[in-house]
């Protein structure tokens, strides 16, 4: 879709209300602009809610991260001994239960497309 808009006072645009659709854009979202190659380039810029998600990765409290480590140690030893359970033995036999249905999707396929 092609569309036009003109430059208004101090250099403002609309962005036109479909194209603002397409890109997911509503009312107070940021983006980026760019001079690329003779075009200019609007790029949705992403932020994170810190309300939503208050601790990222590298901000746990040191006794946090104490007892993430403590628990990763305790799982991965559980898995070196042995002391796993699941419906599958190995990797392998999970990997050819999720291949099984592809196979089939793609023999329907075959099948179908050679009439």
């Amino acid at each position: 879709m092609n569309t036009t808009a003109r430059i208004q006072h101090e250099g403002q645009v609309t962005i036109p209300t479909s194209v603002r659709r397409q890109a997911g854009l509503a009312q107070g979202d940021l983006v980026n602009f760019a001079f690329q190659r003779g075009k200019i380039v609007i790029t949705p810029k992403l932020v994170i809610d810190r309300s939503k998600f208050p601790i990222a990765d590298n901000e746990y409290t040191p006794d946090q991260r104490k007892i993430v480590h403590a628990r990763l140690a305790e799982g991965l030893a559980d898995i070196k001994a042995g002391r796993t359970y699941g419906p599958f033995k190995s990797a392998d036999e999970m990997i050819g239960h999720m291949k099984a249905p592809l196979k089939k999707r793609t023999a329907a396929k075959k099948v179908s497309t050679s009439r």
